[in-house]
């Protein structure tokens, strides 16, 4: 870690800085192999706006690299270059169109220098306000909306999502949310995930319906059936490719707390989970 900041305070949006870096970070390490190293530096630059700081921070690894070929579609949605498939990483390819389609919605920029077999980085600068002494003395009364992020944020979910796409679609939509997100690919590994953890590890489960080897309703009635009324009680939210009312009823009848049809849109999820929760926790008091 590299810092050379003077202004540290600054007033942004956390959950979509937090995801643009963290993606960076991620990717970094996942494509450098033991004995590699990963550097942050983080440097402030002159800044002609008012009130505002210029901060650059990148992100630069000794991994895999890039051919320079491949550079000019790293932005494009699905873009996976052939020596990442072949050193069998997974990903689906939408991680950099995502930070991309951030940075410029924040007004900053990203760009992105690589070598194959010698290492990227990542160079992103964007502009904050600074938050002065004023800031931290108003008095802000959050939106509703607001604390609705807030009293989620934080909380466990585990994912039961065979589809790599789809998972990596819902993971960003929940951890944009502030949720911790964990994944399983089938019933089976759900069943056993719940069993092998502490009661209470997990707040929520969003469950696919049509899975390999265990499908969603199937998991569903193991789950309800543990020995541990804890574990056997946790909200699961079914997720299917239908939106008729017969697979919501049929939901219901199988033990779920919530059905969410796909594709699945964020706003919809929310409510979702947060009516899931707030019942839950409703249960819990009484």
């Amino acid at each position: 870690m590299e810092y050379d900041v003077l202004h540290e305070h600054v007033i942004c949006d956390e959950t979509k800085n937090r995801e643009v870096f963290l993606n960076l970070l991620s990717n970094a390490i996942k494509y450098t192999a033991s004995g590699g190293t990963v550097t942050i530096r983080i440097t402030e630059l002159d800044c002609d706006r008012g009130g505002y700081v210029r901060i650059q921070t990148q992100v630069i690894d000794t991994g895999i690299g890039m051919s320079e070929e491949f550079l000019p579609s790293l932005f494009e949605a699905f873009a996976r270059e052939r020596n990442t498939t072949a050193g069998k990483v997974a990903g689906t390819g939408l991680g950099m169109p995502i930070i991309k389609k951030y940075v410029d919605m924040m007004g900053g920029s990203i760009e992105v220098e690589s070598k194959l077999g010698e290492g990227s980085k990542f160079t992103v600068i964007m502009e904050y306000r600074i938050a002065d002494k004023g800031y931290y003395e108003q008095d802000t009364n959050p939106s509703p909306d607001t604390e609705e992020t807030d009293w989620i944020s934080g909380k466990h979910v585990l994912l039961a999502e065979d589809n790599d796409l789809n998972a990596e679609i819902a993971e960003f939509i929940l951890e944009d949310m502030g949720l911790i997100v964990d994944r399983v690919e089938d019933g089976i590994q759900c069943v056993a995930r719940m069993e092998q953890k502490l009661a209470g590890t997990y707040d929520l489960i969003l469950m696919d319906i049509q899975m390999p080897n265990m499908d969603g309703y199937k998991a569903t009635q193991a789950i309800r059936r543990l020995a541990d009324k804890k574990k056997a009680g946790i909200p699961i939210i079914a997720m299917t490719a239908n939106a008729f009312e017969e697979d919501r009823k049929k939901a219901f009848e199988k033990g779920m707390n919530g059905h969410i049809a796909k594709p699945v849109d964020a706003e919809k999820v929310k409510k979702t989970i947060l009516s899931a929760l707030s019942r839950q926790s409703e249960q819990v008091t009484y």
